[in-house]
């Protein structure tokens, strides 16, 4: 009979890591099972190869369906890759022993995941099971913790019935482990997660038949496979990957540096705050590694871990600083290590579309920061447009926008800088597809499906310059039902200025469809907009100006009437807020069609009749669009100076911050004309100017320097 040895591991442990190693030199196996899909047996080789680098992960996917991928990642400090590099260093046969991707990618089902750590952990009295797997296995990496943990995973496994995908992974197993024994290799070593160990070694084995049984007839789709390369941020359990590790980047340091851990991780720290301009010396690093060594002591650590050591680092070498404890968190405690693939790696398939559409438009990666302005009527130019938007939707940056050197929609400038963490991003977004339309197309589609109107627009403005025809008619649709059911008109004013910019592109893009969808929303809106406006506190008046900027910037270019038509009949009303009212009005004073003459109509507004303070609210509405006005009419500026010089004290003082706020906006230049024409002096509405009178002036000068604070005569 073979000698067979079951090593039950922790994903991603860098003490199991050093465990495996070790066993593996002592048994010398011929062969060696590590858990992972078999259809990756071909590419285990390159694992040997120069540029191969950790961390790295295996990607198995469906051709032609994106959703259909799974990843088996592995980084330095995993004891499945140890295992890999043991075996191709030692010349011993390694395979891998789980259930085929080809049937996992077919059931499309997770299996139930259970924490057997936690489990243990609670068992051991401690509540933080991470803290308590360190403090038992990776702060040790002996062999003979392999046998602790062992006997550990029988006891919570008792009485435990594996189901559904589980199941079926430890049949694979065993009916491969079976096969080994029987193709006569003397000494087999299986390296497994811990928590299967039980199920792989008598008593708790099932017979072979009965695995045989279970297996028989599973359904099974083609897959590829290929070697991606892979981060430590993706290793860790905060970015969804159920296999996870809280602290990927010490792992990875506690593997690398298994003598005096924490005095290396603190020297390394300090380096990186140095690296950041922060005054961090040899003392404190001293005193730091004295206090995470009685932190320890004091809770009965064996070692002063990652806990230890980050609260050291935060209170001596941070200062308490929290930004720069976070800074330390990301650079080392999580780790920002990029994984590298050999060139005799199977191209994942969007990266070789990629590649295959950077040669035909001629665009090369390039790692220097380049410019590049695009004319959109070209179709060389077009085809890199789109390309770059289609990128932009997969979270592949590889361009940035640039304010375009001349106006026009048919010019783009992009600045293009190919980094290495892209090629992580197109692995990620290899799910949505093998090519990078339809990846793009499948994106967008997923966005839109729980988007609200306004981000449904926002996303048709990124759609049309990636040229989607797949993707368009889908969100186009969806903005249509999501149109029909919302009664909120705010709703629909925040969406239509972002559809009819979209339409600006139809010539050049050759795209269409929005014309009856922005008609349709404009119609609502200009059925709904009088109801909106009553009622609204100041607040709420001032989003409603804002939204109907929005919409009367996007009428004029649809070049409809309708929108001037509900303006001038709400214009009539008076019971608006003051903002709105003078917004209105100047809206309309500008198109020419304010129905009477606008010095009257302000003279109205700004009467003493009116509070002061709406009078100074319709003022700022009235001018948010520019005071040139006040420049080239002198019945305005006449108006605004009656109305400002009559004002009480009192009411100067509390009018005050929305003038500042309303003249402030203007440009310095227009400040200063106004600043002439007042200085020159304004005659009353009607009258021509007779110059400066020092006893009207005498008491807004006085009020003013009462404000500022200064005292006596001027």
């Amino acid at each position: 009979m073979p000698e067979v040895s079951v090593l039950g591991v922790r994903h991603h442990g860098p003490g199991s890591a050093r465990a495996v190693r070790d066993e593996l030199s002592r048994i010398r196996p011929d062969l060696v099972l590590v858990e992972g899909p078999p259809e990756a047996d071909r590419l285990v080789a390159l694992a040997a190869d120069p540029g191969m680098r950790p961390p790295v992960a295996l990607l198995a996917y469906v051709p032609g369906e994106p959703s259909r991928a799974a990843f088996w990642p592995f980084a330095e400090f995993s004891p499945e890759w140890q295992a890999i590099a043991y075996a191709t260093g030692a010349g011993a046969e390694v395979r891998f022993c789980d259930l085929p991707a080809a049937h996992a990618l077919a059931l499309d089902a997770d299996p139930v995941r259970r924490d057997p750590i936690g489990e243990l952990a609670r068992a051991a009295g401690d509540d933080d099971p991470e803290r308590w797997w360190e403090d038992l296995v990776e702060h040790r990496g002996e062999a003979g913790t392999l046998d602790v943990v062992a006997e550990a995973m029988r006891a919570v496994r008792e009485g435990h019935v594996a189901e559904g995908t589980e199941a079926l992974r430890e049949a694979y197993m065993r009916t491969t482990l079976r096969q080994a024994v029987r193709e006569g290799f003397a000494r087999i070593a299986v390296v497994c997660g811990a928590w299967h160990l039980p199920a792989l070694t008598p008593p708790a084995a099932p017979a072979a038949e009965d695995d045989e049984a279970l297996l028989r007839g599973l359904p099974a789709v083609d897959v590829e496979m290929t070697w991606v390369p892979w981060t430590h941020g993706r290793l860790a359990a905060g970015a969804g990957y159920g296999a996870g590790v809280a602290a990927p980047g010490w792992y990875a340091h506690l593997f690398a540096a298994p003598d005096r851990p924490v005095e290396r991780w603190l020297v390394q720290a300090a380096v990186v705050l140095r690296e950041e301009g922060l005054p961090v010396s040899s003392a404190h690093v001293i005193e730091a590694v004295r206090l995470a060594e009685s932190l320890a002591a004091l809770r009965g650590r064996p070692l002063a871990g990652r806990s230890a050591g980050t609260e050291a680092a935060r209170a001596v070498l941070c200062g308490g600083d929290e930004p720069q404890v976070e800074l330390v968190r990301r650079r080392m405690v999580v780790g920002e290590r990029l994984g590298r693939v050999p060139d005799a790696t199977p191209m994942v398939p969007l990266r070789r579309d990629l590649r295959d559409e950077q040669r035909r438009l001629r665009m090369t990666p390039e790692a220097t920061p380049k410019e590049h302005d695009l004319d959109l009527r070209k179709p060389l130019d077009l085809g890199r447009s789109r390309l770059l938007h289609r990128l932009a939707l997969l979270d592949v940056p590889w361009g940035t926008p640039r304010r375009a050197r001349s106006k026009g929609t048919f010019k783009e400038s992009w600045t293009l800088e190919w980094r290495p963490e892209l090629d992580v991003a197109l692995i990620e977004a290899a799910v949505w597809g093998i090519t990078v339309e339809a990846a793009a197309t499948a994106r967008v589609r997923d966005l839109a499906a729980g988007a609200g109107l306004p981000e449904l627009t926002a996303l048709v403005e990124r759609c049309l310059p990636a040229h989607l025809p797949g993707a368009l008619p889908y969100v186009l649709g969806r903005i249509e039902d999501r149109a029909a059911l919302d009664g909120e008109v705010r709703h629909l004013m925040r969406a239509l200025p972002a559809l009819v910019r979209a339409r600006r592109y139809g010539d050049v893009r050759g795209t269409e469809g929005l014309a009856g969808v922005t008609d349709s929303m404009l119609t609502r809106i200009c059925a709904g907009l009088s109801p909106a406006l009553r009622g609204l506190d100041e607040d709420a008046a001032r989003e409603m100006a804002a939204l109907v900027d929005g919409v009367n910037t996007a009428a004029a270019l649809m070049g409809s009437g309708r929108w001037r038509t509900t303006l001038t009949r709400i214009a009539r009303r008076d019971d608006l807020p003051g903002l709105l009212d003078g917004r209105i009005v100047r809206i309309l004073f500008d198109a020419g069609a304010l129905e009477e003459d606008v010095a009257v109509r302000m003279a109205r507004s700004m009467s003493p009749g009116n509070p002061p303070a709406r009078s100074a609210a319709w003022m700022e509405g009235f001018l948010s669009g520019g005071g040139l006005l006040l420049v080239h009419d002198p019945r305005l500026l006449a108006t605004v100076d009656s109305w400002l010089t009559g004002l009480s004290p009192e009411a100067f003082t509390g009018v005050l911050p929305l003038l500042r706020r309303t003249f402030g906006a203007f440009p310095a230049a227009e400040r200063r004309m106004i600043g002439r024409r007042i200085r020159s002096g304004v005659a009353p509405a009607g009258e021509e100017a007779t110059g400066y009178d020092d006893t009207l002036a005498a008491g807004a000068v006085r009020t003013v320097r009462e404000i500022l604070g200064h005292t006596g005569r001027p």
